[in-house]
């Protein structure tokens, strides 16, 4: 596997010697200081151009980089103005290294620059050289209107799970969880994160730094909500997350000064309850009375 160094001087030594290129800068984990180094992370690759067409119509000039595994062609499906712009080359090669490389014109690559760290600056495009703040990417306070929003799609898609356990729609089910439901828990969790490092951090895509920043039992009862495909254990799993969600939107709240909809959160229980609770024969929905 090619080293750190010797991919890094293949990606100078290549905008060096091409003359369409006039600057590089490297995007992504590997230019934040914040993230753990590994072997894993790719190389995020933004060369600088007059124009893309010359690099998309011989795409042989990624020969250099090193033998590839497979590839994808991000942006093949955009429209001809937008590939005018910015087109790229996600790389997995065979010594392991991954490069995601796009070539892209200064305006757009100007109005796109996030963290990075530039590489290569043939005509002074950058007026720094390195803008390493995560900032952007940390943790989010929410007001009022955005935590009543996720709150409210929790507990109601509860009752897409519901119906759907009790038919039996075990893969709508489990899309509902981890696409919808699963989605809402983790900001939830992400918030809780933030009011505990004062909104300084960031959890990860995924929330994939998440066991960094939660204690033990909170995190180890999140890992809990994922379920294989049975119906006992997702069962289990729901009602773990409901348990999660509800403790710690109430903690949230209550430390940002927010309101949470109790009466919301305990009908949307007691329903989900009450449909897991039916027959499969039943012919009519039967509720606890209020």
């Amino acid at each position: 596997m090619r080293t750190e160094e010797e991919m890094m001087r293949m990606i100078r030594d290549t905008a060096r010697k091409d003359d369409r290129i006039r600057a590089a800068y490297l995007e992504g984990s590997r230019a934040n200081p914040k993230v753990p180094k590994d072997m894993f992370q790719d190389y995020d690759v933004v060369y600088i151009v007059e124009e893309t067409e010359s690099f998309q119509r011989d795409k042989s000039w990624i020969d250099r980089f090193g033998k590839r595994l497979y590839m994808q062609y991000p942006e093949d499906r955009e429209a001809p103005e937008d590939k005018a712009r910015c087109y790229g080359w996600l790389m997995q090669f065979a010594d392991g290294n991954r490069m995601d490389l796009h070539v892209c014109t200064k305006e757009y690559a100007r109005s796109h620059l996030e963290l990075y760290r530039v590489l290569v600056d043939k005509d002074g495009i950058f007026e720094e050289k390195e803008m390493l703040s995560d900032e952007r990417y940390r943790v989010q306070r929410p007001d009022q209107e955005e935590f009543s929003a996720v709150c409210n799609e929790f507990w109601w898609c509860l009752n897409n799970v519901a119906k759907g356990m009790w038919r039996r729609e075990i893969p709508y089910v489990m899309e509902m969880l981890d696409m919808i439901i699963r989605p809402m828990l983790r900001t939830i969790l992400e918030w809780k994160i933030g009011v505990e490092t004062e909104f300084s951090v960031s959890a990860g895509k995924s929330g994939k730094y998440m066991e960094q920043y939660l204690d033990e039992d909170t995190y180890s009862r999140y890992l809990e909500t994922y379920t294989s495909a049975g119906i006992s254990d997702i069962q289990t799993g729901v009602e773990e997350m409901c348990r999660l969600f509800h403790e710690t939107a109430l903690y949230v709240s209550g430390k940002l000064d927010l309101t949470y909809n109790l009466e919301e959160a305990k009908n949307s229980r007691e329903y989900l309850e009450d449909i897991l609770s039916l027959p499969l024969d039943a012919e009519t929905i039967l509720l606890r009375k209020k």
